[in-house]
């Protein structure tokens, strides 16, 4: 994983905030960079002239989630079990923020990086990109508040049979479940995306603001404590054989050979 020392860039272009990820090919975070997008946000946030934001990425992925592949991520910090993990903790800060989102999704949204994706209102994608809930497949429980935002976005039915199975599914399937809004060119993800903020923009933004807080009613504090039912599940399992499996079979790219212990 990149060491770039600033893995988060954002800029104002008139009323629309760019957030981009900078640790390409893939975006894989840890805390550092969830806070540091959280921080972006929320001087964002103070930023009265900001009234829409595009959260996008560099490189082939948009977010392919934690980087289990390296020792730091496949050996979680000790923490009680009844914490919420730091990691989600930064992650509520994102929630928080009261003005509208449109991600621009180019390529993979993976596990923790598909809960990032779900952080925004709207998202913008291609017949390209990936999208996989791979909790399940790598041995423990969904995390990122997608309990909640997943199930809410597309329904339970299909967000246990994306977290069941761990499957990926391309632009074209998002879009016809209704994980995604649009589907465009690849090479025009992040340009409607912009057009999208941009329309938002437009629109009085203390009404689009109040808006967004009535659809929204209770969405952090379901958020808030779907993430400590989740980090209490995840401290559990992380001990388990089935997690070390997970992680092992990913970096190996086989399929895992789980013994439910």
């Amino acid at each position: 994983m990149s060491t770039e020392p600033n893995p988060v860039a954002a800029q104002l272009d008139g009323h629309v905030a760019i957030i981009e990820l900078r640790r390409p090919p893939h975006n894989y975070f840890d805390i550092a960079l969830i806070a540091q997008l959280a921080d972006a946000f929320e001087a964002m946030e103070a930023d009265a002239q900001c009234r829409a934001i595009v959260l996008c990425a560099q490189g082939r992925s948009f977010c392919a989630g934690a980087d289990f592949a390296q020792p730091a991520a496949a050996t979680p910090r000790q923490r009680s079990a009844r914490a919420v993990s730091p990691l989600y903790g930064e992650a509520l800060r994102l929630f928080a923020c009261t003005k509208p989102v449109v991600a621009a999704v180019h390529g993979a949204a993976v596990g923790g990086g598909l809960g990032l994706a779900l952080v925004a209102d709207f998202r913008v994608t291609c017949t390209e990109a990936r999208f996989s809930a791979n909790f399940n497949r790598l041995g423990f429980h969904p995390g990122f508040g997608l309990s909640v935002t997943l199930p809410r976005l597309i329904g339970v039915q299909q967000a246990a049979r994306l977290f069941y199975t761990g499957c990926r599914i391309g632009g074209d399937e998002a879009r016809a479940i209704g994980l995604v809004d649009e589907l465009v060119a690849p090479d025009q993800v992040r340009p409607r995306a912009m057009d999208l903020a941009n329309e938002i923009a437009t629109s009085a933004p203390l009404a689009v603001r109040s808006t967004r807080a009535t659809l929204r009613a209770g969405l952090v504090e379901q958020v808030r404590a779907a993430v400590a039912h989740e980090s209490a599940e995840q401290h559990a399992q992380f001990a388990t054989e089935d997690f070390a499996e997970g992680v092992a079979a990913m970096a190996a790219r086989r399929v895992p050979r789980f013994k439910g212990r």
